[in-house]
């Protein structure tokens, strides 16, 4: 399967737009997630990497206790993709479950 190709500016642009909470930061879609305890942090990184898995595209991302970082860029296309997009949609959905 062919890998996506990384999005131009203007497409990225126009996609932010709809991903409320996440900015670009050092070419990295970046979004920070606080949750109730750890249990729910968890959980909810729990639910982003079963999804991950099935899109083969995997965060960058750290947890510390409520809180999880996330960094998303596909590394084999040299930026931001439509995968990282997807993984993004996906990740703000859980954490509004």
């Amino acid at each position: 399967m062919a890998r996506p190709q990384k999005l131009s500016e203007a497409e990225l642009a126009s996609a932010l737009g709809g991903l409320a909470g996440w900015e670009l930061r050092a070419g990295k879609l970046h979004r920070e997630f606080r949750f109730g305890d750890f249990r729910a942090a968890f959980a909810f990184m729990t639910r982003c990497a079963l999804a991950a898995e099935a899109l083969d595209h995997h965060p960058d991302w750290s947890n510390v206790y409520s809180r999880v970082s996330v960094d998303l860029q596909t590394h084999d296309a040299g930026g931001i993709t439509s995968l990282d997009l997807e993984l993004a949609r996906l990740m703000s959905q859980y954490a509004q479950a």
